[in-house]
């Protein structure tokens, strides 16, 4: 069974930065893609950055974009996610997530293993 602990959220000022981690462990497969997600009381769960482990493609928000930065170590079968100029919207629980085997690397819940998230809070 994929295992997934994200670790590295925490309490920050505006303008400040986090390193999240993601440990992964219990691969049978090599996931297609690995992706952060976030999600705010009262909110739906959204994606932030996706990377493609094939290679060095990558994806983000665009309310993060050019602030975060999502990473791999296929060696350590770690995520990282560094998030620069953090803003008070940027609180949420942040998810890490691994595509299942044969499924797209879309939006939709089941097609990913989840973590169990952590804590991000930005204040002003």
């Amino acid at each position: 069974q994929v295992k997934l602990v994200e670790s590295g959220g925490g309490s920050v000022q505006a303008g400040g930065s986090l390193s999240l981690s993601c440990a992964a462990s219990g691969y049978t497969y090599r996931p297609y893609c690995l992706a952060w997600f976030r999600q705010a009381p009262g909110k739906e769960r959204e994606r932030v950055a996706l990377i493609y482990t094939g290679g060095v493609s990558t994806w983000y928000a665009d309310s993060v974009k050019g602030r975060f930065t999502i990473s791999q170590d296929n060696a350590k079968n770690t995520l990282y996610l560094q998030m620069n100029s953090l803003k008070p919207e940027d609180t949420a629980m942040y998810y890490c997530a691994a595509v299942r085997s044969g499924s797209w690397c879309g939006l939709a819940y089941e097609n990913y293993f989840w973590g169990q998230g952590t804590q991000v809070t930005v204040s002003s």
